[in-house]
């Protein structure tokens, strides 16, 4: 049994591991309930950057990907890695969990996007690697220090480099978990930043979700010598009736549920 806990502080190793080990537990069950939105069993993959279900077919956010070097951090079962390669990019997918570069169908196969596991915090690739980083709710979410992908992202980006990313947005964090009307009501302070964490019966932590402020995120890409160029907030569309965990419709027409920056590495 799980039970969350905010006074628990995990530092990056924990962070890691125990997200390394709650995503092995749970490849199979997040497939079965979202491979289909995601794409996840298509050969060719879909980019679908968050659940308002805005798609980079539409959203061009990373801009021309024919030909570019392209590094998806915390790929998963590299859906979005699979939809760039088969674009023309030549792509690495980068991911903590075995499990979940697994479970792609291309995954081993030479026509796919190469797949590495690693964690975002020290990411092991040469200086200037890249034209373009991308991660969809991947990675950033679940690292203690954020700073430090920031920085590795922009280390490994070669100059006038894109790096984007989309994460839950900040002010969800106040809102409890709940796709309803109970998740409509604020009831913890956007200024606390004690990360989500849920421990087994023994203590042992099994999940650990951090948080930072827009402005937390703004000086954490600025620091890394990155500039923001915009910050996507999808609205929900009128046609998706689906829910997602704590997304769904109703929450929807009253605050965004994820906020996407937009970044490049000065020329």
């Amino acid at each position: 049994m799980n039970t969350p806990t905010t006074r628990l502080r995990p530092d990056s190793a924990v962070s890691e591991d125990a997200n390394r080990r709650w995503w092995d537990a749970d490849a199979a069950n997040y497939h079965a309930e979202h491979g289909r939105f995601l794409g996840t069993d298509s050969v060719h993959g879909e980019f679908v950057w968050c659940p308002e279900g805005l798609h980079e077919g539409d959203a061009a956010l990373l801009g021309e990907v024919a030909g570019r070097d392209i590094l998806e951090v915390g790929c998963g079962s590299a859906p979005c890695a699979r939809w760039l390669a088969s674009r023309g990019a030549r792509v690495i997918g980068l991911d903590v969990s075995a499990a979940m570069l697994r479970s792609g169908p291309s995954a081993g196969a030479g026509a796919g996007p190469a797949l590495v596991q690693a964690g975002a915090e020290n990411l092991p690739f040469a200086d200037a690697s890249f034209d373009i980083a991308c991660s969809a709710f991947g990675a950033v979410p679940f690292v203690a220090d954020s700073a430090r992908v920031m920085a590795e992202v922009a280390r490994v980006l070669r100059p006038g480099g894109r790096w984007v990313f989309a994460v839950n947005h900040p002010m969800r964090w106040i809102f409890p978990d709940d796709p309803g009307p109970v998740g409509l009501t604020a009831t913890i302070p956007y200024f606390d930043r004690s990360p989500y964490v849920e421990v087994d019966d023994d203590g042992t932590v099994t999940y650990v979700e951090h948080h930072r402020t827009i402005g937390d995120r703004i000086r954490e890409i600025r620091s890394a010598g990155l500039i923001v160029d915009d910050i996507v907030e999808p609205e929900w569309p009128e046609w998706l009736d689906q829910q997602w965990g704590q997304w769904s419709p109703l929450r929807g027409q009253y605050f965004p549920g994820t906020a996407i920056f937009c970044c490049h590495k000065p020329d």
